[in-house]
């Protein structure tokens, strides 16, 4: 039965119906695995398989980008096949990629696992956006602040056990840590199994087969998506190299900043995600978020003119900020993200997001390093009143794509316009 699995153990901590645990147990499992692979893969290729950094970052960079191209069909086929099977697919092929890797010994055959990986991560990750909009019940977006919360709480064990095997730095220690992740991705879709088979939802006759594409409210929405993304690399890259190199913080405030992002995410996305239920309200959380971005990026840039221990409190303190508006974001974006896409799309439309969001994460990092640590300070403020912009942009697009849902937009956008 159910109780006796990883979905019931965790189930009986979050509540909620049995579709909605099993999803969640499904994807804190394939999170642990992610953490653990993430945190030692660079260092496992460099160190033990002894291929150039400059070598895995160009495989890792080839992969990355054939892989977004496999988001959008991925999502199709989702629509059109079931979301449940597309993602168990996926999931499959990504525990043997990533058990393929313990063999790695060349480039060539790096780039070849790694982008089969990608290929399936990309549809895999539009299947699961529509599998939650299927499992969402009555309350969707509490199930998926729910969802996140375990997704980052799952991320964090991960990596917590990823540290410990680094700790060892053998081989046979990051080789676990491999094939912990293959297992992960092989137990989730196991886990998968237990959900219902949901029916494919037929669309609309003669509607057009690439729905999204001709969808200017979400495209451009994807496009917000994609440049708020930045927040993220801000604590994962930007913050760290801002602490060693401008203030007078020790070195392990870097752990401290992400151990605090990870505990408040994980603590306040149920409590204010599950209020942000319709695209309107997610306009606004957008809106909020911006703000809060606007306050957290001139704390971090203040760290540089401050004491040690002023210092330490003040990153502290805006990290606090940051995941603040990391939560009203993600929040947010789940909300204008599954809110504005047909049901019987989806899959598409997930696969859209996605190419958007991985667009933003990939040209990140030389737009972080380059402009806000090229400018310092002034950099800090040009990228808060950037966040700040996007997020004022948030209301009035949830608006826009209210009024050009058919027939459910009218009724939703009066509803969403009552509450406000």
């Amino acid at each position: 039965m159910i109780k006796d699995t990883p979905a019931g153990r965790i189930g009986s901590m979050v509540g909620g119906s049995r579709p909605e645990r099993v999803l969640i147990a499904a994807s804190f499992v394939n999170r642990v695995g992610n953490g653990l692979f993430n945190a030692a893969s660079a260092l496992y290729f460099t160190l033990v398989v002894g291929l150039p950094a400059a070598q895995v970052g160009a495989a890792l960079t080839i992969a990355g980008v054939i892989g977004l191209c496999a988001g959008i069909p991925g999502g199709h086929l989702a629509d059109r096949r079931g979301a449940r099977t597309i993602m168990m697919l996926a999931l499959a092929v990504q525990a043997m990629s990533m058990a393929a890797l313990v063999l790695v010994e060349s480039w060539t055959a790096l780039t070849i696992i790694a982008t089969v990986d990608q290929i399936a991560a990309a549809a895999g990750g539009a299947a699961w956006g529509a599998l939650v909009v299927r499992v969402g019940g009555d309350r969707p977006a509490r199930f998926r602040a729910k969802l996140r919360s375990f997704v980052n709480l799952g991320v964090v064990l991960g990596t917590v056990g990823a540290g410990l095997a680094l700790a060892a730095d053998t081989r046979g220690a990051y080789v676990s840590l491999i094939l912990g992740n293959a297992a992960s991705f092989a137990l989730c879709a196991l886990l998968l199994l237990l959900l219902p088979r949901y029916p494919v939802l037929a669309a609309p006759p003669q509607q057009s087969r690439w729905l999204a594409f001709a969808d200017r409210p979400f495209l451009a929405f994807t496009a917000l998506y994609g440049a708020m993304g930045l927040q993220y690399p801000v604590v994962s890259l930007l913050l760290p190299i801002w602490i060693s190199q401008h203030t007078e913080a020790p070195r392990w405030t870097v752990a401290a900043l992400f151990a605090v992002n990870a505990a408040f995410c994980v603590l306040l996305q149920t409590r204010i995600g599950s209020r942000i239920e319709t695209p309107h309200d997610g306009g606004r959380a957008f809106r909020i978020a911006g703000l809060l971005f606007l306050v957290s990026c001139p704390m971090m840039a203040l760290a540089a003119y401050t004491p040690v221990w002023a210092a330490v409190g003040l990153v502290l303190a805006a990290i606090f900020v940051h995941s603040l508006a990391e939560v009203w974001e993600s929040s947010a974006c789940f909300a204008l993200g599954f809110g504005l896409a047909p049901d019987h799309a989806q899959g598409q439309y997930q696969g859209v997001l996605g190419l958007g969001f991985s667009t933003g994460q990939a040209l990140a990092p030389a737009i972080l390093t380059t402009v806000v640590l090229g400018l310092g300070t002034a950099g800090w403020l040009l990228l808060a009143g950037f966040f700040a912009a996007l997020g004022a942009a948030g209301p009035p697009l949830a608006r826009w794509g209210m009024r050009t849902r058919p027939q459910q937009g009218i009724a939703a956008e009066a509803d969403g316009m009552s509450k406000a």
